[in-house]
């Protein structure tokens, strides 16, 4: 179990004169933080690890971004573990896949119970964190993981799955992504269904990397608040993962979140800048550039091959204050109930100096204290904001669900598929 050090209330923590760092670890000892979104599960399986004896968490992990050790030197309390498996899978394969994910991430929770604690709900995260333990979430990212499929998707909640990202890089048959040729126009009829069964059962609607056209019909349907589990703020980068501000400026009325990430090409100008330059010479090759494992390696090659830009200048390096800036944009346009945190840590090897591992949520909470924040708004950052959302939405799911049965609707009836 581990040990959080608390303020005395005085100003001072173990008698020292207080800074903003020492104010950011006295708060995570006290509030959850917690994070949107973390693909450790994936970055195992990719590893070989996914059988969990290879690899022992409560040691530093060399090959990840996360470990038991680094999670509790950041304070983190709660964490969404994605069962993500890439898009290039589809239909029973991809079903097969994330229930591995899911399994994976339950014998994880398994493992490590003094550190680890499985979370259904918002009051499950209160509880576990209240222990001493980190509360486990699980997302599902990409809605191939339902193969079209209302009963696959309520399989998923029945296993734990607390939210569903429509999309992932590519379009899904009722959903358009933010990184593929718009192919539905948003959601399609299909695709509402989902989403009012998903806020039925009480599953979280994560509109992070799907299109602002899919964004707003998602809005338009929804009867519970939405989530941005992993993404940006466009305004300041113009990556298609970030979310518009039209968009950030309905999620008052939703009352949803948008759960800022650290990937430094959607937090940087020059990073993305760089980074299309990259999608340029996939297309060259006939790649597909958003394929992520062919990507990561024209991404090591070019940086091994030129570690210098064309004009001399060193590669360019997004920074921690640049994400504290995507964070006070949020907050700007849709108001600091409406912002969280999600890394996305070892869902890329792109991260900010200041942020390179998930020890590091500490150093940005003192950033923002440092500009003015309130312990009390850094709170809703950290974790108060998500965790309104959770209880909403499952207050919600119990009126829905006295008011219509579960879904039947099928895709081929809806849409013509």
């Amino acid at each position: 179990m581990s040990e959080r050090r608390r303020s005395d209330g005085d100003g001072e923590v173990g008698g020292a004169p207080e800074t903003p760092g020492s104010r950011a670890r006295g708060l995570l000892a006290k509030v959850p933080l917690l994070d949107g979104h973390n693909d450790l599960p994936w970055a195992l399986r990719e590893a070989g690890c996914a059988g969990l004896d290879g690899t022992d968490l409560s040691q530093r992990v060399s090959f990840t971004q996360t470990d038991l050790p680094r999670l509790a030197a950041g304070g983190v309390g709660a964490q969404f573990w994605s069962v993500y498996v890439p898009s290039t899978l589809a239909g029973e394969s991809a079903v097969a896949a994330t229930l591995e994910q899911i399994d994976l991430v339950r014998r994880m929770i398994r493992l490590y119970p003094g550190q680890l604690g499985l979370a259904l709900t918002a009051d499950d995260v209160r509880r576990v964190f209240a222990a001493g333990r980190i509360a486990s979430l699980l997302g599902a990212e990409g809605g191939h993981s339902i193969a079209s499929s209302m009963g696959v998707l309520r399989a998923l909640y029945a296993l734990g799955v607390r939210y569903l990202t429509l999309t992932h890089n590519a379009n899904v048959p009722w959903a358009d992504s933010a990184t593929d040729q718009p192919r539905a126009g948003g959601l399609t009829e299909f695709g509402r269904a989902v989403v009012r069964e998903m806020q039925r059962l009480g599953m979280l609607t994560d509109l992070s990397h799907v299109s602002p056209a899919t964004m707003s019909d998602a809005l338009d349907v929804a009867e519970a608040p939405v989530i941005f589990s992993h993404s940006s703020a466009r305004a300041l980068c113009d990556h298609p993962r970030n979310v518009p501000d039209d968009i950030l400026a309905r999620l008052p009325g939703n009352r949803g979140v948008c759960m800022v990430t650290f990937v430094a090409s959607f937090v940087s100008p020059d990073c993305w800048a760089w980074e299309r330059e990259l999608t340029a010479e996939m297309e060259r090759r006939g790649a597909d550039p958003w394929e992520l494992s062919a990507r990561d390696r024209l991404r090591r090659e070019m940086t091994a091959a030129s570690p210098r830009s064309r004009a001399g200048a060193t590669l360019p390096r997004a920074t921690l204050a640049q994400v504290a800036g995507h964070i006070e944009h949020v907050r700007e346009v849709a108001g600091v109930d409406h912002v969280g945190l999600g890394g996305d840590f070892d869902g890329t090897d792109q991260l900010p100096d200041g942020l390179a591992d998930v020890s590091c949520y500490p150093a940005l909470l003192a950033e923002l204290l440092s500009r003015g924040w309130t312990e009390e708004d850094c709170a809703k950052l950290a974790g108060g904001n998500i965790l309104r959302v959770m209880h909403e939405a499952e207050a919600a799911a119990r009126e829905l669900s006295r008011q219509r049965p579960p879904s039947t609707a099928r895709i081929e009836d809806l849409d013509g598929e």
